[in-house]
């Protein structure tokens, strides 16, 4: 094994088994960001880049502009945005994370959902620890109360490190539904640079 190959495998096992739990947002399910309220309640200040999702892709002035975007079959309109970072913010991150955020937005101009997935394009010195974003997740919606289901190393997909995490946890509390999506593996026709460790998290409302 390349002295790269060990160093990410003695990382991601550091990681795994010393790293605290940083708690995500406390006001909202993404800082001022709920699930449920008005798109017209959240701040144009603080963020940027906000891009309809789907077939037809286009940036927004601000989030008064969310109808320009094209409903999917589920009516539901998506718009990503980043973190101003002239805010003060450290771009855009969640829990320490480097995040892709997604709004979707009902007819009745309300947040149907949220999405929070780490971002697979940041350093992999910060994304060999996307799969810790899950527990920060649970942590923050509480313990007890999830459904989870866990797959076990195979053929094609294999651990890292001694470690190996492919699991979907849900759990309805407050009116939503939260799904959390945690993958630590390495497919053997993969370097070890290139394993997936990525987490997503969607938020819904409750029996949307």
């Amino acid at each position: 094994m390349s002295k790269q190959g060990s160093a990410i495998r003695g990382l991601v096992f550091a990681v795994t088994v010393t790293a605290a739990v940083p708690a995500m947002a406390t006001a909202g399910d993404l800082r001022d960001i709920s699930v449920g309220m008005a798109i017209s309640s959240v701040p144009d200040a603080g963020y940027i880049n906000l891009t309809c999702v789907g077939e037809k892709t286009h940036r927004l002035a601000d989030w008064a502009q969310w109808q320009a975007c094209q409903a999917g079959p589920d009516q539901l309109r998506g718009i990503r945005f980043e973190y101003d970072r002239e805010s003060g913010r450290e771009g855009t991150m969640v829990g320490g994370h480097p995040a892709i955020l997604t709004v979707m937005i009902d007819k009745d101009a309300k947040i149907a959902a949220l999405m929070i997935e780490t971002d697979p394009k940041a350093r992999l010195y910060l994304r060999k620890k996307a799969f810790l974003l899950g527990l920060q997740a649970r942590s923050r919606y509480g313990e007890d109360g999830w459904t989870c289901s866990k797959a076990q190393p195979g053929a094609d997909k294999q651990e890292v490190g001694g470690v190996f995490v492919d699991e979907k946890c849900t759990k309805t509390t407050d009116g939503r539904t939260v799904e959390i999506e945690r993958h630590l593996y390495r497919e053997p026709n993969k370097e070890l640079k290139d394993m997936t460790d990525e987490t997503r998290i969607t938020i819904r409302r409750a029996g949307s």
